[in-house]
């Protein structure tokens, strides 16, 4: 199964590879097992936000159309099968809540690329 390296840039990602660089420098890991460290970090990544994440989430940002300010897409990019949204003002909304948020990235890719 493949992976994207797109959890990398997380909080917990980079503070992964933070520690890995650390310990690489003080000779404690050789630079190849940082690297196997950061492969099996990308693939359990996957298959836990697959497995294990039920939730469903509804974002609504400003339509052209629309009269009411809900906040709106500020930049979209599709490069190398990957959707990079940047939206602010966005109102996002579960179940039993809602939030709105002023600035968020969404990074998304085609799960079906993962099978190859």
């Amino acid at each position: 199964m493949a992976t994207f390296e797109l959890y990398r840039r997380s909080t917990i990602g980079m503070c992964l590879t933070e520690a890995l660089d650390e310990m690489v420098s003080n000779g404690t890991l050789s630079p190849e097992l940082a690297i196997q460290v950061l492969v099996q970090f990308d693939k359990s990544m996957t298959e836990a936000l697959e497995s294990q994440v039920k939730s469903k989430v509804t974002i609504k940002v400003c339509s052209f159309f629309l009269r009411e300010k809900k906040g709106h897409l500020h930049t979209y990019r599709f490069c190398d099968n990957v959707w990079t949204f940047i939206l602010q003002d966005a109102l996002f909304k579960k179940e039993d809540s809602q939030e709105t948020v002023g600035r968020v990235k969404i990074v998304a890719c085609d799960s079906k690329l993962l099978l190859q």
